[in-house]
């Protein structure tokens, strides 16, 4: 239909018969965009700094802005802000992008994802979802399976590792009460203390790991001297350095002492799909509750969380009733009650993307491709180790490698990872160990070849020259 003269045409919709049509030719922009926008910036992230890419935007938007007294039309709006942020991305598919656990995700999850935005379903209600809300449940029970061998394992969709922890701290909570007291390492992520914080928690109590992980000496002592109940968060994949808690000692003592046990598997969780590493995990199926994410090592776009418990029943604190939602004869009569499965109320079909993936490659193809990275990590730490320029921390658990050139003191270490920042040329991230500052390479990309490694340590080691 032709609008009237004076009167602009309704802009079509994503969805219904006519959305994939209306779609078509602005996935091509898209995908021109994405093309020119990588080749404008010529590496893992645009050169110049801050101030620079800032200038950028703000040249490419105008007078005009992201809010203009009259619209530019789709394609120009697609075709300037897409390649302004291609050209201004830090770009997780490059392989010298290997700062952060920030993966860069398959093509066949970033295309689910799309279906995901087009049909725009919201898991607060099953009218809202009815499908979505289907393959959510199928998907989170076969996950939880796979770290849980009870009867009812069962897992709740989230955001990432930081609602997954305070998801299992409100859980403790409502089985202990408010005097909860959590034990954590000093190496476990900011969110476990943050989450004590939130809830209205004592103070958690951070035990030192001088060795990079829980040390079960040192955490018996705390249990023997903490009184009332108490919830143990352990790490099975850190941040700064991939390290994994020894499981199954800290269960013992938890078992002992009466104390619940969250691990945080946001890191290396998926290696319990992997047959050649699932061994690292072992004991994983002792928690109370367990954090994974799939935008980690699972190639997801952001964001791909999952909370697992051995029981579906350990989810009931989390039951919650809104009339409009979930009417109590609504769920009487049979229709699934969404509003207990996250604190969330509009909730997109994150599931998805997963279950598409996970059906795709399968098995063994995700497997693969979690072997193959690990086997990366452990690629670069021997060339790092075999180089007289670069001293190597120790060899990886996961996918992290923590490094350091030789001659550099902590100051010249620094000011050379936000040179190459700056120049647009690597992204690595940097930690403290044993009282020294290092570089740290997260390698999450399944295509880093060898080659691409060695022009890393060519890139290093000409910039430690100059």
């Amino acid at each position: 239909m032709t609008a009237p003269p004076g009167k602009r045409a309704t802009p079509p919709l994503a969805g219904g018969a006519n959305g994939p049509t209306a779609l078509r030719p602005l996935l091509d922009t898209v995908l021109d965009a994405l093309t020119t926008g990588a080749e404008a910036r010529r590496g893992p992230l645009p050169a110049g700094g801050p101030d620079a890419v800032t200038a950028r935007v703000h040249a490419a938007l105008g007078d005009a802005g992201v809010l203009p007294a009259h619209g530019t039309g789709d394609h120009e709006a697609l075709r300037t802000l897409v390649h302004t942020l291609a050209a201004g991305a830090a770009d997780p598919a490059d392989p010298l992008c290997a700062a952060h656990l920030h993966c860069p995700p398959l093509a066949v999850a970033a295309a689910a994802d799309l279906a995901a935005s087009v049909l725009n379903p919201s898991l607060d209600s099953w009218d809202q979802a009815p499908a979505a809300s289907a393959v959510e449940a199928l998907l989170t029970r076969t996950l939880a399976a796979e770290f849980y061998d009870t009867p009812h394992p069962d897992a709740l969709v989230t955001t990432g590792g930081t609602e997954a922890n305070q998801l299992a701290l409100l859980l403790a909570r409502e089985r202990h009460g408010p005097a909860l007291t959590v034990l954590h390492g000093a190496n476990a992520h900011h969110s476990v203390p943050r989450a004590a914080w939130l809830l209205g928690l004592p103070p958690a109590t951070e035990l030192p790991t001088p060795t990079g992980v829980l040390d079960p000496a040192r955490l018996a002592e705390a249990l023997a001297t903490t009184p009332g109940p108490t919830l143990v968060t352990a790490t099975a994949g850190t941040t700064d350095a991939g390290l994994i808690d020894p499981i199954h000692r800290i269960a013992d003592l938890c078992d002992h002492y009466g104390a619940d046990l969250h691990i945080d598997a946001a890191y290396g969780g998926l290696l319990a799909l992997s047959p050649r590493h699932r061994d690292k995990l072992a004991g994983l199926g002792r928690a109370h509750s367990l954090t994974v994410d799939l935008h980690k090592l699972g190639w997801q776009p952001v964001a791909a969380g999952l909370l697992a418990v051995p029981d579906t029943g350990l989810l009931a604190p989390l039951a919650h009733q809104a009339d409009y939602l979930n009417a109590t004869d609504d769920t009487e009569a049979g229709l699934p009650d969404l509003l207990g499965r996250s604190l969330r109320t509009t909730r997109r079909p994150d599931a998805l993307k997963i279950a598409t993936t996970l059906r795709a490659l399968g098995r063994d193809g995700l497997a693969a491709l979690i072997d193959r990275t690990v086997d990366t990590a452990h690629h670069l730490a021997r060339l790092l180790e075999a180089h007289p320029g670069f001293e190597l921390h120790a060899p990886p658990t996961l996918t992290t490698v923590l490094f350091r050139p030789t001659h550099a003191d902590d100051d010249q270490l620094a000011t050379l990872r936000r040179t190459l920042l700056h120049q647009g040329r690597a992204v690595l991230g940097r930690t403290h160990a044993d009282g020294r500052l290092w570089l740290k390479a997260t390698l999450l990309n399944p295509h880093t070849t060898a080659g691409d490694l060695d022009t890393l340590i060519a890139l290093l080691e000409g910039s430690t020259h100059r």
